[in-house]
């Protein structure tokens, strides 16, 4: 049986991670085995970070919810609490972008906010 050489395939995985490492500095981007480590340790912390975005924009929408309901005299969680007692169903995404662009629309969900929790104090 006639041996069978793999120069085709290990090339071409070769350059397939060298293509990944494009733009990596020094050896990372030339050497093949530094290459590698760079690319699968920037995997990893692409995998990771794709479930940290999420996490990361949560908070900021919360945030600027929370400066924004402090400006017409009401905390985050009151104001939250009353949209829910309220039946007012906006993600936080929404909200913070009326929050920014629309401090008319925002007002009247405070207003509405603030009626919910009154009218459940009753």
């Amino acid at each position: 049986m006639a041996r069978v050489k793999g120069s085709v395939q290990t090339r071409a995985r070769r350059k397939k991670v060298l293509k990944q490492a494009k733009g990596y500095f020094g050896s990372k981007k030339l050497l093949y085995r530094t290459a590698k480590e760079q690319v699968m340790r920037s995997l990893q912390y692409a995998y990771i970070h794709r479930r940290l975005v999420k996490r990361d924009f949560r908070k900021l929408w919360i945030k600027r919810i929370n400066a924004a309901s402090r400006n017409h005299d009401m905390s985050y969680s009151q104001f939250m609490y009353g949209l829910r007692l309220a039946n007012v169903e906006i993600n936080r995404k929404m909200l913070s972008e009326i929050a920014i662009h629309d401090d008319q629309t925002f007002a009247s969900l405070i207003k509405t906010s603030k009626d919910a929790i009154a009218k459940q104090a009753k």
